[in-house]
């Protein structure tokens, strides 16, 4: 009993307040942004129902230490990999077939497939120790992503696909990888870029090519086209100013100007209602589980537990990174989410399961908070 209470002692409170605030913040977003589409009107129920279900998760994570999930690492790889395949059977949207149906939820296997490559990469790595980073271990780590990385890109999820590209790389640079094996990675992309650029990127689906190409390109003639999205979210975040117009009441958002509003682009909503300096705090507060991550990775007990916890900061930094970039038009549009706001059940779900494995690598720290 006074184990269990020294355990719970060590619960970082900065890192679970910053996730919850975002949230909570989040819903009231996506309940404004719905702006009384009839289809949209029961995201703001839902999304508070995930929340409170992966707030239990995220308690019963937390409570579990996390070596144990060592044992688990190979039937949650093989059971993500089964429902990555079986979604081909789901109905496509957007373009895509990512998402299986469950009654009415929709539940999206690759963002599970975010946490089991971070368990299983920090349980491979942990093994490894940096002097004798070898041809093998590259090897083994990139067999362990690309697993799962190939029906996602197949789906096709060109978004989810770079995100384990950037996580196995970011681990491999922990890991200690030689500079040799880094130049033959950066020669790789640069040959996977030139075949693509000369091939007009025909490995990618329709609308994965047109995105790049408007990117690359806009026509600045186009006022309905493929730029619609994009120069309306630039709109939003130019009428926030810097206190924003205020909850409820931007003409962008409510007059549904700016579309796909309550999943990649929340953040320009943040911006139309609460202005610069709201859009500062909650970019702070990304920064604040960012940084309780990298801190927590420094302080664990073991090189599993640090791997964890540095995973879930690199899922949570490039996340955010990437959306307010798209937000900003600084990046092609990719879909993903601003972690914690946007709409996703499973996307919540899957935050929130990641935040109590990183609490449960603080716990059993030796360092107290």
């Amino acid at each position: 009993m006074d184990n269990t209470r020294n355990i719970w002692q060590n619960f970082d409170f900065l890192l679970f307040g910053a996730a919850l605030i975002l949230s909570i913040l989040g819903i009231a977003l996506i309940r404004s942004s719905i702006a009384g589409n009839i289809e949209l009107v029961d995201h703001p129920q839902r999304q508070t129902t995930f929340l409170i279900i992966s707030l239990a998760v995220l308690f019963v994570v937390a409570s579990v230490d996390y070596k144990y999930w060592i044992t688990l690492i190979p039937p949650m790889y093989l059971v993500t990999m089964v429902f990555l395949m079986f979604v081909y059977t789901a109905e496509a949207r957007f373009g895509a077939a990512r998402w299986l149906e469950v009654g009415q939820i929709l539940v999206q296997p690759s963002e599970l497939a975010k946490i089991v490559i971070i368990l299983a990469l920090s349980n491979l790595l942990s093994k490894v120790n940096k002097d004798t980073f070898s041809t093998n271990t590259l090897l083994k780590s990139g067999t362990v992503v690309g697993g799962l990385l190939i029906w996602i890109f197949l789906q096709p999820n060109l978004s989810m696909t770079i995100v384990l590209l950037v996580m196995w790389a970011a681990y491999l640079w922990i890991a200690g990888i030689k500079i040799r094996y880094i130049l033959i990675f950066v020669a790789f992309i640069m040959f996977v870029l030139l075949i693509g650029a000369l091939t007009g990127f025909s490995f990618l689906a329709d609308y994965q090519r047109n995105r790049i190409t408007n990117f690359l390109f806009p026509d600045p003639d186009a006022r309905y086209g493929e730029t619609y999205n994009v120069d309306q979210a630039l709109i939003t975040i130019g009428t926030g100013g810097w206190f924003g117009q205020g909850y409820n009441q931007s003409s962008q958002v409510q007059l549904r100007f700016l579309k796909v509003r309550h999943t990649d682009f929340i953040f320009s909503v943040l911006a139309a209602e609460f202005g610069f300096a709201g859009t500062l705090i909650v970019i702070a507060l990304l920064v604040l589980v960012v940084v309780r991550c990298f801190y927590i990775s420094q302080n664990a007990a073991d090189t599993f537990g640090a791997l964890i916890a540095y995973g879930f900061g690199v899922l949570i930094f490039f996340q955010t990174i990437v959306n307010i970039g798209v937000n900003l038009n600084v990046f092609p549009v990719t879909g993903l989410t601003l972690p914690f706001i946007s709409y996703g059940g499973s996307s919540l779900l899957t935050l929130m399961l990641g935040v109590g494995m990183v609490e449960s690598v603080a716990m059993r720290s030796p360092t107290r908070k």
